[in-house]
Order: structure tokens, then C-alpha cells, then sequence
């Protein structure tokens, strides 16, 4: 997907347009919800973007998840390696490069129905597996390219605190999954620093995105008692985050103005972890 690049100046913010030309990202869950955010935003500033997405269901997930009229071009697994490597290869064979990596692609909420044991599989393969198959299929790509680049990977804050697992197994892959997200970060900082290739992770709160807003979380929240940890407080005055809130500091993230950014994870939370 090459999203049209915006302007630089919209509703009264300054986008620091351009600051992404001849960068080509590749952003996985990109159908929808903070993945799609993402890749218009990158592509605000400038960037050719791989957009990926599964484009079908997962029978564990309690929500839909995205479909092939969320996403046109691109349809891979982030469970299926080698499915990101031909996703990787076919963007290079028409952009010539992979410069950014944005592994976002995640699942949330588990159906009633699904086992404990296939819940937690389900969480861990999307959530920390294919965002290991997603850096896998990119980085020797960019370390053999030479030209620096920019990873980020896509966290919760779930992954920097004690609360969200009780002992379920969706609750708990999830948990899990996230805080090896934490992790992976450091580690491959260091394993891609010798090339000039920063590693990143962002943790958002609850946000505004098809993974929070449906019929199942709703159920959670309106049955769940207020110790259980479940509801979102933040301590500003938000309930929800917007997935461009998320947006923002990924943009920041792999861009030059933070270049010497490295193994960092950042909160992007109106507080939550704080609390």
C-alpha cells in the first residue's frame, strides 16, 4: 500500500512532511485499527509503505478480525514465516528497499469457546512469534542493504505491568507475549546496533481500535468487578487512546530526530503504567 503523502501542515498541526522520503516501511496488521494508522501516517511523511495483514479470522479471537476489503493488496499470516519472507520480497521487487519495520500485528480479546491451551497458543504464535517471523523475514534484508534503519514493535502496557493475567489462557498469552516483547526489543538492539539499525517498542493503553471496541470486551468490562484489573484508567483524562496518538510516536521513533533512540520501551498510555 503507498498511501498519497499529506500535506505538511493539518488542522492546525505540524506534520513534519517529508522527513520519511526514499524510506520504504513495512507495517504488519496494516488493515485496520493502529496498523493502518500507522502506515498513513509514515506514508504522511513520506514513506513507501508494505502493508500486510492476515485478512481472515482466527477461530480463537471473540472479535473479526480483518478482512481481504480491509486490505487489497497484501495478505500474509505473521504466524506463516515463510509467507512474511515472500511479502518482504515482493515489496523489495517493486521499492527496492525495506528501510522500517513496524511489527504491530496482534490479537486481544479470546472467545469463550476456545480451550485455555489454544487461547494461549493463539496469543503467543500472533503476538510474540510473528513478530519475531516479522523481524526475521526483514532484518538480513537491511543489514545486507548497509543503510541503517529503524525497527519498532508493537507492545502493551500490559507488558510493563503486573496487571491483566488471571490466569486464563487468553489473558495470560497475552500478558505474556507482551512483556517478551519488551524483551525482544532489548536483545535485538543490540544484536542490529553494529549496523545502525535501532529496535524500538511502543506500549499503548486501551485504544480506540476494532480490538477494543466490540461486542466481547464490552461484555468483559460490564461484568467484571472494578479489583479484576480490567477497566483502563489512565490517570489523564481519557478513556481511550486514538490509534494516531500510537501513530505519532512511531513516526518519531524510526525518523532521524531520534536516531540515537535505541532499546527503548516507551509507554505511549495517558499515564496507565504510572498508576
Amino acid at each position: 500500500m503507498n498511501e498519497n503523502r499529506g500535506p505538511g501542515h493539518k488542522k492546525g498541526k505540524i506534520l513534519m512532511a517529508g522527513r520519511l522520503d526514499g524510506k520504504v516501511a513495512l507495517i504488519t496488521g496494516a488493515a485496520r485499527g493502529q496498523g493502518r494508522s500507522h502506515a498513513v501516517r509514515l506514508a504522511q511523511d513520506g514513506a513507501d509503505v508494505i502493508a500486510v495483514d492476515i485478512c481472515r479470522q482466527i477461530d480463537s479471537v471473540a472479535y473479526p478480525l480483518a478482512t481481504p476489503a480491509d486490505l487489497a493488496r497484501t495478505e500474509a499470516d505473521v504466524r506463516d514465516a515463510a509467507a512474511l519472507r515472500a511479502a518482504v520480497a515482493s515489496g523489495l521487487a517493486r521499492l527496492g528497499a525495506v528501510d522500517i519495520v513496524v511489527a504491530n500485528a496482534g490479537i486481544g480479546m479470546m472467545s469463550e469457546d476456545a480451550s485455555e491451551e489454544q487461547a494461549f497458543r493463539d496469543q503467543v504464535e500472533v503476538n510474540l512469534f510473528g513478530v519475531w517471523n516479522t523481524v526475521q523475514a526483514a532484518a538480513a534484508v537491511m543489514i545486507e542493504q548497509g543503510r541503517g534503519g529503524a525497527i519498532v514493535l508493537t507492545g502493551s502496557t500490559l507488558g510493563l505491568v503486573g496487571r491483566g493475567g488471571n490466569g486464563r489462557g487468553g489473558s495470560d498469552g497475552y500478558c505474556a507475549s507482551k512483556h517478551a516483547i519488551v524483551g525482544l526489543g532489548r536483545t535485538w538492539a543490540h544484536w542490529l546496533a553494529p549496523h545502525n539499525i535501532r529496535v524500538n517498542s511502543v506500549h499503548p493503553a486501551g485504544a480506540n481500535t476494532p480490538m477494543v471496541i466490540n461486542e466481547a470486551v464490552a461484555k468483559l468490562f460490564a461484568s467484571a468487578p472494578a479489583s479484576s484489573g480490567a477497566d483502563v484508567g489512565n490517570l489523564l483524562d481519557v478513556q481511550l487512546i486514538e490509534a494516531v496518538d500510537v501513530s505519532n510516536a512511531i513516526a518519531w521513533l524510526v525518523s532521524d530526530e531520534a536516531r540515537y533512540v535505541t532499546g527503548v520501551a516507551l509507554p505511549v498510555d495517558a499515564g496507565y503504567t504510572a498508576k
